[in-house]
């Protein structure tokens, strides 16, 4: 199977400095925002922007969960999660957009192969998705 992939998108009402900064802070403003699908989130190092490690378990059904160990990286308006326990990277792109921000998340992953990787890329982005909105909105709520 080749790349899997989710992607989802919210207009906030901050300027694209404040929210990449939010974005970033993986020690105040990352716990706040997370949905109920991540379990035991740390801060392994840093916690601010570029050179943060951090884990958390990611529940994303009942029956699938990942253990992911995040570093980032950051380049002018994109955050960048590298999951060193797999192939998943996930990027945060900030641009402006009127008087606040445009912030969107894509998550992608090399997907399994066979019938399950055909699932996989069917339902996972579905899953996924509604994942990435959730704590979407709350950034928003949390910047507004």
């Amino acid at each position: 199977m080749g790349q899997v992939s989710a992607s989802s998108s919210i207009v906030v009402a901050a300027d694209p400095q404040r929210t990449l900064a939010a974005i970033g802070d993986y020690e105040t403003i990352r716990p706040r925002i997370l949905s109920a699908h991540y379990r035991d989130y740390k801060v392994i190092e840093g916690g601010q922007g570029a050179g943060t490690v951090a884990e958390w378990t990611l529940q994303a059904t009942e029956k699938r969960s990942r253990n992911v160990r995040a570093t980032v990286t950051v380049s002018g308006s994109t955050l960048t999660e590298t999951d060193a326990n797999s192939s998943m990277v996930t990027t945060y792109t900030v641009t402006p957009d009127g008087t606040g921000s445009k912030v969107t998340v894509e998550t992608s992953w090399k997907g399994a192969g066979g019938i399950g990787g055909i699932f996989e890329g069917i339902f996972a982005p579905l899953g996924l998705k509604k994942i990435q909105a959730e704590v979407l909105g709350n950034l928003s709520r949390e910047l507004a």
